[in-house]
């Protein structure tokens, strides 16, 4: 997928841990991690919102596009 998730560099800068950032935003772990390992299909803006609020960032921070990476198709 073209859409790249930084959240663990992020998670590094602000010295959080994964579990800390669950807490706080209130999503579930695994959840999380399935956005984290950039396996999710989609993100709820809530949630964008509420890691950028806890983060101190822009979305932009957490996702960004690399035009390299090959296109999946929606059915696969």
């Amino acid at each position: 997928m073209a859409i790249r998730v930084t959240l663990d560099r992020m998670l590094l800068e602000r010295r959080m841990s994964l579990t800390e950032l669950c807490d706080r935003v209130g999503i579930t772990m695994a959840n999380l991690s399935i956005l984290k390992t950039g396996k999710a299909k989609a993100v709820r803006f809530s949630t964008l919102d509420a890691l950028c609020r806890e983060l101190n960032c822009q979305p932009g921070d957490i996702l960004s596009y690399d035009d390299s990476e090959p296109q999946v198709s929606e059915d696969d």
